[in-house]
């Protein structure tokens, strides 16, 4: 890979600020300076160090964030925070959010460059668990429960497939779908003549949100976590 391509990678900049940082003297490849940005390095095995910091080459990263309220989930947006906000610096270029929660849902999000894993996860055909904490308006009875588990017509041209609910204290459930229909949670209390008053997903696929992640907070997947995900 050219050094430059590597540096763009790593998100340390656009192609014309990493030729410039690479002729000023910034990188080292195996303790030389080098100068030339289309010097070919192999990203696996050589040492890179940039200001005399250690790069390391990642072709995927895989980013868990604890989504907060009034945060929305895109790339960018002119008027509001996004969840890459939340995220400095991003260590490669090219992350996007894997779907999406709405603003005011908070919780369990997953960030990645891996398109494919990204499409794999929100296909309906591989039907990936969402599980969510949600705060009713008031208790669910035991027919509401039975037609949440069963599906409902939420105005769709199909009724929700069925979901699984375990119920929790209170007005409170778990709710576990494996569709990603547009506020389809919100919906789905609506056609049982109720009403969500509080949305936190709560996992993914098999990856639970930490209970020491707070509300704002990211980490990268640990290997064991990647290789769930990934071997879903």
């Amino acid at each position: 890979m050219r050094l430059d391509r590597f540096l763009c990678e790593l998100n340390i900049g656009t192609r014309s600020q990493v030729k410039e940082l690479i002729k000023k003297g910034n990188v080292s490849v195996n303790g030389l300076i080098i100068t030339k940005s289309d010097t070919n390095i192999n990203e696996t095995s050589d040492e890179v160090l940039f200001k005399g910091e250690k790069l390391r080459y990642r072709k995927y990263v895989y980013i868990m964030i604890n989504k907060p309220d009034g945060v929305v989930t895109a790339t960018r947006d002119k008027n509001l925070p996004t969840v890459m906000d939340l995220i400095k610096p991003l260590p490669v270029k090219d992350m996007s959010p894997v779907g999406r929660l709405d603003r005011d849902t908070t919780g369990l999000l997953l960030i990645t460059n891996d398109g494919e894993l990204s499409h794999r996860l929100l296909s309906p055909k591989y039907h990936v668990d969402k599980t969510y904490l949600v705060t009713c308006e008031h208790s669910l009875s035991e027919n509401d429960i039975n037609r949440l588990c069963e599906g409902v017509d939420i105005g769709d041209d199909e009724p929700t497939l069925p979901a699984r609910v375990k119920t929790s204290n209170g007005t409170d459930i778990f709710l576990t779908i494996h569709e990603g229909r547009f506020h389809q949670v919100k919906r789905m209390l609506e056609a049982v003549d109720n009403k969500v008053t509080k949305l936190k997903r709560v996992s993914f696929g098999p990856l639970d949100l930490p209970g020491d992640l707070k509300e704002g907070e990211w980490r990268e997947l640990t290997e064991d976590e990647i290789q769930k995900i990934i071997f879903k």
